[in-house]
C-alpha cells in the first residue's frame, strides 16, 4: 500500500525502500551520531529528501540534521522523510510564528517568567517543559509570539541527542487563563499547534501535563483536540488543582519546582536559567530565522 502523507491540506505520495524488521529498529536510536550502522538510514532518507521536497525548498541535508528526524521516528525511513518533509512545509507555511525566532521577539514573555525548561530529566531521559499561561498578558503578546517561544525551545533541544532520543513533556500551568487567551486560539492556530505536536517537528512529545484548569479552558481545548493525533491524546494528563500530589507520580520531585511539590529550584529561577541560555543562542536562533535548514 502506497504511504501518502496529508499535512495543512495537502496530499501528495511518498516512496521509499523497505525496511528492515521493526524490531530492530529501535535499537538503533541508542548507537552514537557516528556509527557505520546508521549510514544507510541516512543515505535512505538523503535520497528520498532529495526527490520528494517541494522545489526551491532551502533544506538540510546533513547527517546531523537528518539523524533528528530518524530518531523521531525510530529509524523508519518512510515516516522520517514524511516528518521532513512535513516540517519544511510548517514553517514556510507559517511565517508569522517561525520566520524571526530571534529573542528580541518575545524578551517580554520570558522575562515574565513565563517558560522554563528544567534543569534535570526525568527517569526516562526526556526533557520537561513548562508553561506558565498567567505570566502570558494577551494585551502585549499574541498567540502567535507565544507560540513562538515554544518553536525556539525545541528548536534548541532537538539538537541533544539524548532529547532526539528520549523526548520531552510538557507541564502548562493554566492558573490564571482567562477569556482575552481563549480569544486568540482560532481553529486556524488550533491547527498549526497541532501540527508540531503530531507530525512537524523531529520532537517525541512523551507526555502533555495541564494544571489548574478552568472551566473557561476547555472550550478551547475542544478546538484543538481534533487536529490531535489518538497517541497525543492518549499522552494528556488532567491534574486539576490538586497537582502537587498527582505531578509527583509522573516526576521525580527532586527534579520539580518547589511550587509544584517538588525540592527543585522555584518555577522562576528555573525560567531565569533558561532565559538566559536562550539568550546566549541568539546568534543560532538568528541564522534560523533566515533560513529553517541552517540549525
Amino acid at each position: 500500500m502506497p504511504v501518502s502523507q496529508l499535512r495543512l491540506g495537502k496530499l501528495y505520495p511518498v516512496n521509499m525502500l523497505q525496511e528492515t524488521d521493526a524490531s530492530s529498529l529501535g535499537k538503533l536510536n541508542d548507537l552514537p551520531d557516528d556509527s557505520s550502522l546508521i549510514v544507510p538510514y541516512l543515505g535512505k532518507l538523503r535520497n528520498g529528501a532529495e526527490k520528494e521536497l517541494e522545489r526551491g525548498t532551502r533544506a538540510d541535508l546533513s547527517d546531523a540534521f537528518l539523524l533528528r528526524f530518524l530518531r523521531a521516528r525510530d529509524f523508519d525511513t518512510e515516516l522520517a522523510l514524511k516528518l521532513l518533509i512535513n516540517y519544511y512545509r510548517w514553517r514556510n507555511e507559517c511565517p508569522e510564528i517561525s520566520a524571526n525566532l530571534q529573542p528580541s521577539t518575545v524578551l517580554g514573555l520570558l522575562q515574565n517568567n513565563y517558560h522554563a525548561v528544567l534543569k534535570f530529566r526525568d527517569t526516562n531521559g526526556s526533557r520537561i517543559l513548562v508553561y506558565r499561561i498567567g505570566q502570558w498578558d494577551p494585551k502585549l503578546f499574541t498567540a502567535y509570539e507565544v507560540f513562538r517561544v515554544s518553536l525556539i525551545t525545541s528548536e534548541l533541544i532537538v539538537q541533544e541527542t539524548d532529547t532526539q532520543r528520549n523526548g520531552l513533556k510538557a507541564i502548562f500551568d493554566l492558573e490564571g487563563w482567562r477569556f482575552a487567551h481563549a480569544f486568540q486560539i482560532t481553529p486556524s492556530l488550533a491547527k498549526k499547534i497541532s501540527a508540531v505536536l503530531t507530525d512537524a517537528f523531529p520532537l517525541k512529545v512523551r507526555g502533555i501535563h495541564l494544571i489548574n484548569t478552568p472551566l473557561l479552558f476547555w472550550s478551547v481545548f475542544a478546538v484543538i483536540k481534533p487536529f490531535l493525533s489518538e497517541k497525543i491524546k492518549a499522552r494528556i494528563h488532567l491534574h486539576g488543582c490538586t497537582y502537587q500530589q498527582s505531578l509527583i507520580q509522573h516526576f521525580p520531585d527532586s527534579i520539580l519546582p518547589q511550587e509544584y511539590g517538588g525540592s527543585g529550584p522555584t518555577i522562576e529561577e528555573a525560567c531565569k536559567e533558561w532565559t538566559e541560555f536562550i539568550l546566549k543562542s541568539e546568534d543560532q536562533l538568528h541564522k534560523l530565522s533566515i533560513a529553517p535548514s541552517n540549525g
